[in-house]
């Protein structure tokens, strides 16, 4: 695949860059910082002699010292080495360090140095349909969305493995837990809870794991970034919604990978589960690579109103439901009636499998597949309308 050009744009000042493995952080700075100084933590004998000694770093800055960006490939294998770079950024006109990850754990919860705010937080995501040339949905549905697989000879080979490679480069690797197949049995489980709110009570008895157990797996996955919540809009709220989050895998395809399939399971389900997780994922890269102070919300009333996108933010308010259906009707549009009762200022919209676009009673009817396409950065939701 030739390289495609990302919407996330490189900051000016120091930065970490974090995402889940296949996402494309290192070739995509190869490409961006072609002379920088490139040190992947991957390479053995580089990770080998930088454990031993962090301090070695200054010995590899000054050997190179008309090198305006550094760049450290998996920061975490070696969290030490920030400290280094925290004294190297408090230097007269230091380089610009790129500090990517794929994994947030042993920097989060390791107490290690995050550079008091002189580097800036940043995250790579799967591919936005809009910077496709060639999106097709389907495939997203079926495939996902990560580079990694995309970019492969054999795409569906690619997918299978990469809950594995996890397994094995992460979570075995790195002694995030005692039990591995035990965890296994925890990512088939939560599969079933993706796009839904998340009950751990559920999931552990679903893969027999003590439920203590299962929260601390799912505060794993969300720090190896392969899955993420999505909080209750409460604002000025009117009703009494829920408490629960609900849960995400990252990307549509590795949700397709995890979800088992069996005789009794209805593949209309699991397509739906598919669909509102690529809208998910697509609206949570445009708040990451927009300009806007905007965050993504869902909204669900105890009564059983539900809406399964609510952005909230510089944008303005907008409202979006998806429904895996080939035609819109009166009860569809019921959850998002009930939400502009309570929020007359949203802009709201059902996305849909159809081709027409409407407009019923002030709310869109859209093809999914035509606001994926247009959804881009720093743009309203709705502009390309």
């Amino acid at each position: 695949m030739a390289l495609i050009r990302r919407f996330f744009e490189i900051p000016e000042q120091s930065f970490f860059l974090f995402g889940p493995r296949g996402t494309g952080k290192s070739t995509w700075l190869r490409e961006q910082l072609p002379d920088a100084l490139y040190l992947d933590l991957l390479e053995p004998s580089l990770h080998r002699r930088l454990s031993a000694r962090p301090e070695r770093l200054r010995e590899i800055l000054a050997g190179s010292p008309r090198s305006a960006n550094v760049v450290i490939d998996e920061i975490q294998r070696t969290p030490e080495l920030l400290t280094v770079v925290h004294a190297v950024l408090e230097e007269p006109s230091p380089p610009r360090f790129a500090l990517t990850g794929s994994s947030a754990r042993k920097l989060r919860r390791g107490g290690v140095d995050l550079l008091g705010g002189r580097a800036l937080h940043r995250t790579l995501h799967p591919f936005m349909a809009s910077e496709l040339p060639n999106f097709n949905l389907e495939r997203a549905l079926t495939l996902g969305l990560l580079p990694l697989v995309l970019d492969a000879g054999d795409p569906e080979g690619v997918l299978d493995a990469y809950a594995s490679l996890y397994l094995e480069q992460e979570v075995r690797a790195e002694g995030l837990t005692r039990n591995v197949g035990q965890f296994a049995r925890f990512l088939e489980a939560v599969s079933f809870s993706h796009a839904s709110q998340l009950n751990a009570a559920a999931v552990s008895r679903e893969c027999e794991v003590p439920r203590r157990v299962v929260s601390s797996y799912i505060d794993i996955l969300e720090d190896l970034l392969l899955s993420f919540r999505l909080p209750v809009f409460r604002k000025r709220a009117k009703r009494a919604t829920v408490v629960r989050e609900k849960f995400y895998l990252f990307d549509a395809g590795v949700f397709r990978s995890l979800r088992p399939r069996g005789p009794l399971d209805r593949p209309e389900e699991i397509d739906g589960q598919a669909l509102e997780g690529l809208v998910a994922q697509h609206l949570r890269a445009w708040a990451a690579y927009s300009g806007f102070d905007v965050r993504v919300y869902y909204w669900r009333t105890r009564g059983g109103s539900e809406v399964d996108f609510v952005l909230y933010g510089d944008s303005g308010l907008h409202a979006f439901e998806v429904k895996n259906t080939g035609r819109v009707d009166s009860a569809d549009l019921r959850a998002l009636r009930a939400f502009r009762q309570d929020y007359a200022e949203v802009e709201a919209a059902v996305l849909y499998r159809g081709r027409e676009r409407l407009k019923v009673g002030g709310i869109w009817c859209l093809p999914v597949d035509d606001f994926l396409r247009g959804l881009v950065p720093n743009r309203e939701p709705l502009a390309w309308l």
